[in-house]
């Protein structure tokens, strides 16, 4: 069903068709027809997943950025996912970067975008989500607009942080979109130790006000140097960070050099992503160890590519341009290859 879909789909400019498959998936949940794409057989095989306090259901995740605006959070849970991360959320309602900002890339399993947190503001969401059946594992990935200076971002993530706190089973700030003018700056230096030392003041003051702790993510780019994840891996032990993402969307266009897209402005996501994701998440695990856990995302589109990042040393993984391309089937695949993995790490293997 979904591959008719997507054929479909695919047919119409990328964010219209989008927005449809998002609104198909929402009537099926309302005609309680979600099952017809889900195989539930292998979601049974599911190994639940224990880190930052929490306990998902199973290690496959849904990636920020399918669900900016927190719209259709019930129908892609009823997809099987372990968690579901809405955003990226900014204190203000921002249109984003012009259109067309959405490329497709088919045959390298692969997507070009430059949206530019293009949102309708954390308000807007946080109803939302309050209005929602879900119960599982939300995760709200956090952002500063486009038009506050950087020297200024740290008031961003504070605003929406405590507005998303009580909602929130973690908060991720986002400092890796290459789409926001800057913000990758906040990676580096006493930039990040600044804000991480702001952030994490907060979180406590904030567990004391609403007696309970939301752990505290941060995610990172595919593009720093393994110096340069180093220094990151420090400054997150240092301010006691409960955890990281690796990786957003890479500025290379490496294995996409014939397609006559890869001259567009943005982020690149998908298949092309696969192998430095799992290096980045390889020399973090080195920095880290078990000290804080990693959930990797980049160019996962079968369930042996989610088995890498785990071998890589993530916890957990999630899913975005692979879903997009394959459907619900690959959020079973990935469920029943992490469990598999599970088992042999269980029988000693």
């Amino acid at each position: 069903m979904y591959t008719l879909l997507r054929s479909l789909l695919f047919r119409l400019p990328t964010e219209t068709s989008h927005r449809l498959a998002l609104s198909s998936l929402d009537l099926l949940f309302r005609l309680r027809l979600s099952g017809l794409l889900v195989d539930r057989k292998r979601l049974a095989e599911a190994k639940p997943v224990r880190m930052m306090g929490l306990e998902f259901p199973n290690g496959v995740g849904l990636a920020a950025g399918l669900d900016k605006d927190a719209e259709h959070i019930d129908a892609l849970a009823a997809l099987g996912f372990g968690s579901i991360e809405v955003g990226t959320l900014t204190p203000r309602p921002q249109p984003g970067n012009a259109r067309p900002r959405l490329f497709r890339l088919p045959q390298q399993q692969a997507i070009i975008n430059r949206m530019g947190f293009n949102n309708k503001g954390i308000d807007q969401a946080l109803e939302r989500i309050r209005g929602s059946r879900y119960r599982g594992v939300l995760g709200i990935n956090i952002g500063k607009n486009a038009d506050t200076p950087v020297a200024e971002a740290a008031g961003d993530y504070l605003t929406c942080m405590r507005k998303a706190y009580s909602a929130a089973s973690y908060l991720v700030v986002n400092l890796s979109s290459p789409n926001t003018p800057g913000l990758r700056s906040l990676q580096y230096g006493q930039e990040l130790r600044g804000l991480l030392s702001a952030l994490k003041e907060e979180q406590v003051r904030l567990a004391a006000q609403h007696e309970r702790q939301v752990p505290l993510v941060v995610k990172i780019a595919p593009d720093l140097n393994i110096d340069e994840l180093g220094l990151v891996a420090e400054a997150l032990l240092e301010f006691s960070i409960d955890g990281v993402i690796a990786t957003n969307t890479t500025l290379s266009r490496d294995g996409v050099e014939d397609n006559p897209l890869h001259t567009q402005a943005g982020g690149l996501s998908g298949a092309p992503l696969r192998a430095r994701s799992s290096a980045v998440i390889g020399q973090l695990y080195d920095c880290l160890g078990e000290r804080l856990p990693i959930i990797g995302v980049g160019g996962i589109g079968s369930g042996e590519d989610a088995c890498e990042k785990i071998r890589a040393g993530a916890r957990a993984v999630q899913l975005y341009t692979g879903f997009i391309y394959r459907g619900p089937e690959l959020v079973s695949e990935a469920v029943a290859a992490l469990a598999a993995l599970a088992e042999g790490t269980d029988d000693g293997a």
